[in-house]
């Protein structure tokens, strides 16, 4: 499953969301996959294969909190799936022009999408064991390519992204140094019917729109097709490559 020889041991983060949740389901249907759900809210207490806790990606000693956990319950990834995300909040959606610009949430959408994700990487890649097949995956947005920027707009949201991209890059080059499998990419998920894109789906067709679970599928075949040599790389839902 996903390319992987030996049994998958996966830390999805955002499990509770819609396509985190559908990673969730999809990896324990493997009768010999660990996974470790994390969420911003309080959730379940582990049962069987699947552990859980509490992560707040603007808090690193939450992140230190989580990967103390992990140590003590010898879970060791090879697996990393970080499906959390901030477009907008209540009463607040993404910029139509920079006069909406307004800095405490511009800060906070890149705490979850820019800085969480580096801090993912700063203390879960030490983790991967040295050999055999490890990959690292941050969920991004195509409107985070730079290159593909037509519209304009959604300035926070794009940049955060953006930003992550970047992040992904210095990650994948650093990292590649000592776990020569590595596999480190941002990947675009589509639109898919969540509540962060529910303001903005009202006009497209059903066709346009896919499921958590039909995203899920998608990515799961893009992560099987991916090697060290595509490390650092941003791709969509269909495999193609975005430019950043």
């Amino acid at each position: 499953m996903l390319g992987f020889s030996e049994p998958i041991r996966a830390l999805v983060v955002g499990g509770q969301g819609g396509v985190g949740g559908a990673f969730v389901a999809s990896l324990l249907q493997d009768p010999l996959a660990q996974v470790w759900m994390t969420a911003r809210s309080p959730i379940l207490t582990s049962q069987g294969r699947l552990f859980t806790s509490q992560l707040d990606l603007t808090n690193e000693e939450s992140l230190e909190a989580t990967v103390a956990s992990m140590g003590d319950q010898g879970f060791v990834p090879n697996l990393v799936i970080n499906c959390s995300g901030l477009l907008h909040s209540e009463g607040r959606g993404p910029e139509r022009t920079w006069r909406h610009l307004d800095l405490d949430m511009m800060r906070r959408i890149f705490d979850v999408n820019t800085f969480g994700v580096a801090l993912l990487g700063k203390h879960l890649i030490p983790l991967f064991p040295r050999e055999g097949r490890c990959v690292f995956v941050s969920l991004s947005a195509r409107v985070g390519s730079i290159a593909d920027n037509r519209l304009g707009g959604w300035y926070s949201y794009r940049a955060s992204k953006a930003a992550q991209n970047m992040i992904i890059k210095g990650l994948a080059i650093e990292a590649k140094r000592r776990w020569p499998s590595l596999v480190c990419v941002a990947l675009h998920p589509g639109t898919v019917r969540s509540k962060l894109s529910d303001p903005f789906t009202s006009k497209m067709r059903p066709d346009q729109l896919f499921s958590p679970e039909q995203s899920c599928e998608h990515l799961c075949r893009v992560i099987e097709s991916l090697g060290p040599d595509d490390s650092g790389n941003f791709y969509a839902w269909d495999g193609q490559v975005i430019p950043y």
